[in-house]
Parts: structure tokens; sequence; C-alpha cells
């Protein structure tokens, strides 16, 4: 059995804008396709290029696309004797960069898609990402670290235009 130890970054900024406002920042740049319509087309796709073609036509503006959003702070909210607030967590990637990282360190499929963590909190409002480039950094490959750091780019770009 082997074991590998991960020291993670996470990127965090804080909002001045409402929860709403920024996640609507958010929001712009991330494609939000139907997953229950997409999934089967992707699947279905009989060449490469026709699965590029799908995706491509699903990101959003940070070449992103959401596949999954939870609600976590509906735990919160339902409980009386905890502190209320909002905390989303979205789910979001691009398979065409993730099958590129996968070539070099299949491990990745433990780290993408990637987290983008919106909560409220008595400063403002956070925007957390652990960068990818952190979880693959352990592996030793240049080539995935290289297209990691260019994911973690578009990610803190999306982050800082949904704060400003």
């Amino acid at each position: 059995m082997k074991s590998t130890e991960i020291r993670v970054e996470r990127f965090n900024v804080v909002s001045t804008k409402s929860f709403e406002e920024t996640l609507a920042g958010l929001n712009a740049g991330i494609g939000r396709p139907e997953m229950s319509s997409l999934a089967p087309r992707l699947a279905a796709a009989e060449s490469f290029s026709e699965f590029e073609q799908l995706v491509n036509g699903a990101v959003g503006t940070a070449d992103l696309m959401e596949f999954l959003r939870l609600d976590l702070g509906m735990a919160l909210r339902k409980d009386p004797a905890a502190t209320a607030y909002k905390m989303i967590r979205i789910i979001a990637g691009n398979p065409l960069i993730m099958k590129r990282m996968a070539e070099h360190v299949p491990d990745v499929g433990s780290y993408a898609p990637v987290t983008i963590l919106i909560y409220e909190s008595q400063d403002g409002i956070h925007l957390a990402y652990d960068t990818m480039a952190s979880f693959l950094s352990p592996y030793g490959n240049a080539k995935a670290l290289e297209i990691a750091k260019d994911l973690d780019s578009k990610v803190r770009k999306l982050i800082s235009r949904a704060v400003s």
C-alpha cells in the first residue's frame, strides 16, 4: 500500500458584494448546461472531435462548465440552534482539460472537476478554491503541473471577476 501526502493551497477572496451578486459573477463565467441531456450526448459522441465540440459548446467564458451545485447552507438553515448562513459548493470543470492532465497523472480524477466554495461569514462573502497545482505537485509531472497551473489561473480570474 502506497501513501502520498498532499499539501493543499487554498485561494480565498472576500467579496464586498452581496452573496447573490457574487454568485451571479461566478455564474457569468461558468457554463451551466443541462447535464441530464449533455452527459448522454457526450457518452454517445462517436469521435473525439464530436466530444470536443460538445464540451466547447457547454463551457462558459472561464472555459468551465458546472457539473453539480450543492446548497451546503441548507443544513445550517434547518437547525434553529445553528447560525444560518448561505454556503454553496460548485463542482465545475472541463473534461478536455481533465483529459490532458490525466494523460500524465491519472490520479487527477480524484481532484477534477474542481470545487469553488462560496459562503457567507461575519467578514463578508468568501470564495475559496483549492488549487489543482497543489494537488498535482507531489506527482512530479511537469506537463500535468503546467496544465494544472493554467486551470488554476482560469479559476482565479473567474473568482476575481466575480468579486470586482
